[in-house]
């Protein structure tokens, strides 16, 4: 049987190597950038987070656990940590629960798949990116850019997705799927940096912080989170911000709990203490040893207090609005840095036109999707290499009911 990969990505490849592990295929794997794998080098920083042994499905958006269960399922953390092992991967675990390589760097990954999908015989071919794909009585035809045609019994897309242009993100595989009728979800940028009113937070690029984020719009609380923020000349960053990226739009407000551990009443008992400590200690001095130096200056700004004053003269109404700026400082959001600095596309193909347990198509039996492409996006953390791995194995499986 003539097995068909579209996408030489993370899941893409998994799915071509389960899909040759059955010798009555012969698989042949297109990819339209000069190599495979090309974002996988990017993950992590250059060091490739791929999995997270704290995996569960409220880590997982735009989909319904029900629908990501089965792949998850089928090829759980330890099985994945297993499958890279085998082909000579070693990995370690941080406390968080993110799953590394050992060598902590990102091409032992792609070289250890790339390896084996040279000794597994399935033909890969890189530079050819797909333009149409059509059903046929039997089967489906696939065309290229450069004029060459493949077939296949049966075609697994794993394009991927729109984020990360840079690296070769796309929006192939959304095109080629509704071509052949697939619904695609509204798509956004995630897990990317987000852009703000900056007026509040000049000079502060590179500095870090443990907040707390809640993101409003219109009064209304769309969504929370906290950990990481790191600040930047156009707005934030972060693990924490990134995990929130999905729900941004420009005119929210973000608003950061800076000394999250504590409650108001106790941090207004804390400037209280420090008033009557030091008595002469000017105002621009006040938060030192509670945040970064430059972070609490700008603190002290948004609440209104001015540098040279005594802090012997602050009055519990000037310490209480410094505590609601500390808990509630407000940042207004201009929006994203868009899809080319995303590394993961909200949206996709809708996973209700896809059975759970196969992946296959409802609309078009013989396809089948894995990856980004679909309507699934994870958390920072692993979530979706896992996912790229777990979706490309079940894929690549073909419905088989005995997998090989």
């Amino acid at each position: 049987m003539k097995i068909l990969v579209i996408g030489g990505g993370a899941s893409g490849m998994v799915a071509a190597l389960t899909a040759a592990q059955d010798p009555r295929n012969q698989v042949t794997l297109l990819e339209r950038q000069s190599r495979v794998g090309r974002k996988l080098l990017a993950t992590g920083n250059g060091r490739c987070n791929l999995s997270n042994r704290k995996i569960s499905t409220a880590h997982y958006h735009g989909c319904t656990d029900t629908f990501l269960l089965p792949a998850l399922t089928a090829f759980p953390v330890e099985d994945t940590l297993a499958f890279f092992e085998t082909l000579g991967l070693l990995t370690v675990t941080e406390a968080s629960g993110r799953v590394y390589p050992f060598s902590d760097q990102a091409n032992s990954v792609l070289d250890v798949l790339r390896f084996s999908l040279e000794r597994s015989g399935i033909t890969v071919v890189c530079g050819s990116e797909v333009t149409s794909l059509a059903k046929k009585a039997r089967g489906y035809s696939a065309k290229t850019a450069a004029g060459s045609s493949y077939y296949g019994d049966k075609v697994i897309l794993a394009c991927g997705g729109q984020a990360g242009g840079k690296l070769g993100g796309t929006d192939l595989g959304y095109r080629l799927l509704k071509s052949l009728g697939h619904r695609i979800t509204d798509l956004s940028p995630s897990l990317v940096q987000v852009r703000t009113d900056t007026a509040a937070i000049r000079g502060l690029k590179g500095v870090r912080a443990d907040a707390g984020l809640v993101l409003k719009e219109n009064g209304a609380t769309v969504a929370v989170g906290g950990g990481e923020v790191q600040f930047t000349d156009f707005g934030i960053s972060g693990p924490a911000v990134f995990d929130l990226s999905r729900a941004i739009r420009s005119g929210q407000t973000l608003l950061l709990d800076l000394l999250r551990p504590w409650d108001e009443a106790a941090l207004l008992d804390f400037w209280r203490r420090r008033r009557e400590a030091f008595p002469s200690l000017l105002t621009e001095d006040f938060l030192t040893g509670a945040l970064h130096n430059r972070l609490g200056q700008a603190v002290l700004r948004a609440a209104g207090l001015p540098h040279g004053r005594r802090i012997e003269s602050l009055n519990d109404d000037e310490l209480s609005r410094l505590t609601r700026v500390a808990k509630h400082f407000p940042l207004t959001v201009l929006g994203t840095m868009g899809f080319d600095q995303a590394q993961v596309t909200a949206g996709g193909a809708d996973t209700s036109q896809f059975r759970a347990d196969t992946l296959e198509s409802r609309l078009c039996p013989g396809l089948f999707a894995c990856g980004e492409v679909l309507d699934v996006d994870g958390d920072c953390g692993g979530y979706n290499l896992q996912w790229a791995w777990s979706s490309g194995r079940l894929a690549g499986y073909l419905g088989q009911k005995e997998k090989p």
